[in-house]
């Protein structure tokens, strides 16, 4: 039984690092931090951003494995809301700065008449893969 619990502490912590570290990397990558804070001009608070990430995650993953209920009045879940509306806005700007590498990948590669097609095979495939996680492996 000591074993049986030691393996899932073991495979849910190396998940939770390999999750974690997807997410932080793909924050670098789309530079959402340092665009952040090159759009507000607040050098001088970067480690405050850091910090309110790595925070944000933590409090997200304790709130959704504590399994505890919180009862607040809807003015804070409406701002709530409103945060991680600002914070999805952010990612999916991001994402569209990161999205000029098509036409200069189909540029190299000589595609340019294609690209549609390419972005519609992605936006498709994102499609598919969500309905089939959804309607397949959650019941």
């Amino acid at each position: 039984m000591i074993v049986s619990y030691a393996i899932e502490i073991i495979v849910g912590l190396s998940a939770g690092l390999a999750v974690g570290s997807g997410f932080v990397a793909f924050l670098a990558v789309l530079g959402v931090i340092p665009r952040l804070v090159q759009i507000s001009k607040s050098k001088p608070l970067i480690r405050y951003y850091e910090w309110a990430v790595v925070l944000g995650a933590i409090f997200g993953i304790y709130i959704t494995f504590s399994g505890i209920l919180i009862n607040v009045p809807v003015i804070l879940e409406i701002y709530w809301g409103l945060l991680h509306g600002i914070f999805i806005g952010m990612l999916a700007a991001a994402l569209t700065e990161i999205l000029n590498v098509f036409p200069i990948l189909a540029k190299r590669m000589q595609v340019d008449d294609y690209i549609q097609g390419l972005v519609l095979a992605i936006v498709f495939g994102k499609i598919i893969g969500s309905l089939f996680q959804w309607l397949i492996f959650v019941d």
